[in-house]
């Protein structure tokens, strides 16, 4: 059973979401928070696995809670609720360590298999918003970046690219011809090496650092949750 704390201002939104979330007979609400400051203190308390956590809330916004969650070591999982008119916040957030994005207006399905995927160790790097929103925020920078090679080879670079383009693991051992253990392997090592938390950080140092540019997409990726 994968526990929820609901952490939104709006009381009808934590009505909806809680409503969709005990639907679902592996998924239990077991809390609910109306600001950032209320977050931070029912998760320490009651240690969901996963938080949804509205970005604009009072006192402390989403993004200051899931900054203050990861800085404590907090092993709960923080998937960000957003709209696309805020869109500016979400670099923010996935510096702070979110684990992922999902828009208010998703659907039982896809709010039960976000949940279900952050749980699970992964993070929601693959659907389109999150790509279009990392291509947005992620200047592009100058394209030989110093330092970068000293501390990736060439091998892992390509594996930090297509991580940033959203493919799968599947997607990247076909594309390099290795197994997907040994991309996992890859990843690891490069989590490691960069002390980055997940893909999602990967994929900002992959463009903060000119490892890719903004707007190169693959073109057969259709997206979806990866790990």
């Amino acid at each position: 059973m994968i526990s929820v704390l609901i952490a939104d201002d709006q009381d009808l939104v934590r009505e909806g979401l809680r409503m969709l979330l005990e639907a679902e007979p592996d998924l239990r609400v077991a809390g609910e928070a109306g600001d950032g400051i209320e977050a931070v203190a029912e998760v320490r308390r009651l240690d969901p696995d996963v938080v949804l956590m509205d970005v604009r809330m009072p006192r402390a916004d989403g993004i200051e809670a899931t900054t203050r969650l990861v800085r404590h070591g907090c092993r709960t999982r923080i998937l960000m609720l957003t709209t696309f008119d805020l869109d500016e916040y979400v670099h923010r957030a996935m510096k702070a360590g979110a684990s992922g994005f999902l828009l208010k207006d998703a659907s039982r399905e896809q709010l039960a298999e976000a949940v279900r995927t952050v749980s699970a160790g992964h993070t929601l790097l693959a659907p389109a918003i999150t790509r279009r929103l990392i291509e947005d925020f992620c200047l592009s920078p100058a394209p030989n970046p110093a330092g970068t090679g000293t501390r990736l080879s060439d091998r892992e670079l390509e594996v930090v690219r297509l991580v940033a383009k959203g493919l799968s693991n599947a997607e990247i051992a076909a594309g390099l011809y290795l197994s997907e253990a040994t991309v996992k392997s890859h990843i690891a090592r490069i989590l490691a090496r960069l002390g980055l938390r997940d893909r999602v950080q990967i994929a900002i140092f992959a463009y903060e650092n000119g490892i890719i540019r903004a707007g190169r997409r693959h073109p057969g990726h259709k997206g979806g949750p990866q790990g």
